[in-house]
C-alpha cells in the first residue's frame, strides 16, 4: 500500500519524506489557503516545490467547474512538473475531464467520492485514482471503510486498474484497516503516519534493553 501525505505544509512533507516511506502528496485548495498560499502564481510554484521534495504523484487540484476550464488548469498544472496528477472534482464535467486527460496519457485523481457508483464512473472514465473520503463519511454516522470494500470489490470483478486512494483518514485505525481491506493508497496527516510507530510494549521493551545493558557494560 503506498502512503501519501495530505498537506501543503513542506516541512512536514519533508519529515515524511526522511521517514522513508512517503510515496506521493495529495493537496487541495483548503490545504494550500491553510498555509497562506494564495495567488496564481504563488500556487503554482508550491507544486513545483512540493514536487521537488518527493520522488512520487503530487496531487494538484483544478478550480474550474466546467469541462473546458477543468481541461486548461489541469494542462497549466500538467505543464508544471512530471509528477503532477490533476485532480478533478466528481461531477459530470469532471468525469468527462478524466476521460480527457486518460486519452492523452495523463494522471488524474477524481475527488470527493461518497459512493461506490461514483467510484465505478471514475474507473471507466481511466481515472489513475479515485478519492472516497471515508473520514467524512464517518462524520455523518456512515461507514467509510465499508465503502473501500465496495469499490475494491467492483474494481476486482472487471479489473480496473484504477487505484482506490482512501482520503479523509483522520488515525492510525484507518490505515491499518484500508491495508486489511485492500486500499492502494492512504492519503492522510503526518500524525496518522507517524502514529503507527507508536506502540507501549516498544518503549517498555527498549527502556528494559537500555538498562540491562548499562547494568553489564559500566
Amino acid at each position: 500500500m503506498k502512503f501519501f501525505i495530505d498537506t501543503a505544509n513542506l516541512a512536514q512533507i519533508k519529515e515524511a519524506q526522511a521517514l522513508g516511506v512517503l510515496d506521493g502528496v495529495t493537496t487541495n485548495p483548503s490545504l494550500m489557503a491553510k498555509e497562506g498560499i494564495t495567488g496564481k502564481n504563488n500556487i503554482l510554484k508550491h507544486y513545483v516545490d512540493i514536487c521537488n521534495l518527493v520522488d512520487g504523484d503530487v496531487s494538484a487540484e483544478v478550480n474550474a467547474l466546467d469541462f473546458e476550464g477543468m481541461v486548461r488548469e489541469g494542462e497549466e498544472l500538467v505543464d508544471l512538473h512530471e509528477q503532477i496528477v490533476v485532480k478533478l472534482p466528481m461531477t459530470k464535467e469532471g468525469v468527462m475531464a478524466a476521460k480527457y486527460f486518460s486519452d492523452k496519457g495523463v494522471k488524474t485523481n477524481v475527488t470527493l467520492v461518497f459512493s461506490a457508483g461514483q467510484a465505478l464512473l471514475a474507473a471507466k472514465a481511466g481515472a489513475t485514482y479515485v478519492s472516497p473520503f471515508i473520514g467524512r463519511l464517518d462524520d455523518i454516522s456512515t461507514d467509510g471503510l465499508a465503502l473501500i470494500e465496495e469499490i475494491r470489490l467492483i474494481y476486482d470483478n472487471y479489473g480496473y486498474e484504477t487505484q482506490i486512494l482512501a482520503a479523509s483518514v483522520r488515525h492510525t485505525m484507518h490505515i491499518v484497516n484500508c491495508a486489511k481491506i485492500g486500499a492502494d493508497v492512504i492519503t492522510g496527516p503526518l500524525s496518522a503516519i507517524s502514529g503507527l510507530l507508536k506502540h507501549p510494549l516498544t518503549d517498555i521493551g527498549l527502556a528494559q534493553f537500555i538498562a540491562d545493558f548499562e547494568k553489564g557494560n559500566k
